[in-house]
């Protein structure tokens, strides 16, 4: 999480079983009116966007490998759950967003300000 930026929290749900991961660990929530993907990758959760910045396949349809990394279902291309970045080699980013766990419920974070994320 970006420490200088300043967040608007949304609760997605109380607890982790609420969320509707499936057996791929990947679901989607609707954070703000966005379509949010969510990831469960070695036990912690992740938020990015849910369309590729390639060619805009649903995140959620795709899995997360053996190196913790979500892969896209149409061209197979991998970004880190941890930073959005490509590690396939294109260049890509993935927009990611920081998850707040606490006894509350879990919490994404959308960016003061920004009109489209």
């Amino acid at each position: 999480m970006d420490h200088n930026k300043k967040y608007n929290w949304h609760k997605v749900a109380d607890e982790e079983n609420e969320i509707g991961f499936g057996t791929d660990s990947l679901a989607q929530v609707d954070v703000a009116q966005k379509i949010v993907c969510l990831a469960k990758g070695k036990n912690i959760i992740y938020a990015f966007a849910s369309k590729c910045p390639h060619a805009g396949g649903n995140m959620a349809d795709g899995f997360i490998d053996a190196l913790n990394n979500i892969v896209c279902p149409l061209h197979k291309y991998k970004f880190s759950l941890q930073t959005g970045r490509n590690v396939s080699g294109e260049g890509y980013h993935l927009k990611t967003y920081p998850v707040l766990k606490t006894e509350d419920g879990i919490f994404i974070g959308l960016e003061e300000g920004l009109l489209s994320l």
